[in-house]
């Protein structure tokens, strides 16, 4: 992710696409139930489980999932994917995937990337541009929560740092501290609008303004696959909602 949007764009960006993030979720947390369906003893799963749950998945959805995963109920097996590669502008964007069928989801991300004037490149080739980290946002778009307060509550539940962004507050976490510090911040009475591990981006590209239709109809479509999981990207500018 680039940019972050207003609090009532990512509202209104999670509301209409719930139905599709409760599928991706689910996806992870099967994934992550192979290794075993206790999250007690399955940081992956907990991770996945504290990141449903961050969006108000239904708990049926929940264990459905791990059931899948543990074998309890026949399910798809899916492969982890990534794709690599730059937007217009010289906009750098990482897809990553979840898959039962490789040679579907490699064909389709390619196909995307092409029709909007994007290139898929080689492993690597924009990833050392991004770090990774837990990111957890906060709506403050009343004014109502104190910054002090906020930033207190998350130093002591182990968070990095966080940033006021006037309508909210950003909370940045080591990826391996992220369930820890969602669950001292909920335990605290937070509630998130967004609340997941992002590919945070070191260095951003600005496109010129005649590209930005295109741009953000192709990270727009990348993020609808249903085989895709995530999309990262470096855009300094807030992508049109299209």
């Amino acid at each position: 992710m680039g940019r972050h949007g207003t609090i009532a764009g990512r509202k209104a960006a999670q509301d209409s696409k719930r139905a599709a993030m409760f599928t991706k979720y689910a996806k992870a947390i099967t994934v992550a139930a192979k290794d075993g369906g206790d999250p007690d003893y399955n940081a992956s799963l907990r991770l996945a489980i504290e990141k449903a749950k961050a969006i108000s998945m239904p708990n049926d959805n929940i264990q459905r999932a791990i059931k899948k995963g543990t074998g309890e109920l026949g399910g798809a097996s899916y492969e982890e994917m990534t794709f690599e590669g730059y937007g217009l502008g010289g906009v750098a964007v990482i897809v990553e995937a979840l898959t039962d069928n490789s040679n579907r989801t490699t064909s389709s991300v390619r196909s995307t990337f092409d029709k909007y004037g994007g290139n898929l490149g080689t492993p690597g080739c924009v990833s050392y541009m991004f770090n990774s980290k837990g990111v957890l946002v906060i709506d403050n778009e009343d004014g109502d929560l104190d910054e002090d307060t906020v930033m207190d509550a998350a130093l002591e539940a182990g968070a990095d740092d966080m940033v006021n962004e006037g309508d909210s507050f950003v909370i940045y976490t080591d990826p391996a501290d992220f369930a820890d510090v969602l669950s001292g911040m909920k335990d605290a009475g937070y509630e998130f609008v967004e609340a997941d591990i992002e590919k945070v981006p070191t260095v951003e590209a600005t496109p010129k303004p005649e590209d930005m239709k295109r741009l953000s109809k192709m990270i727009n479509l990348l993020e609808e696959n249903e085989d895709v999981q995530k999309v990262h990207h470096n855009c300094a500018v807030e992508l049109l909602d299209e």
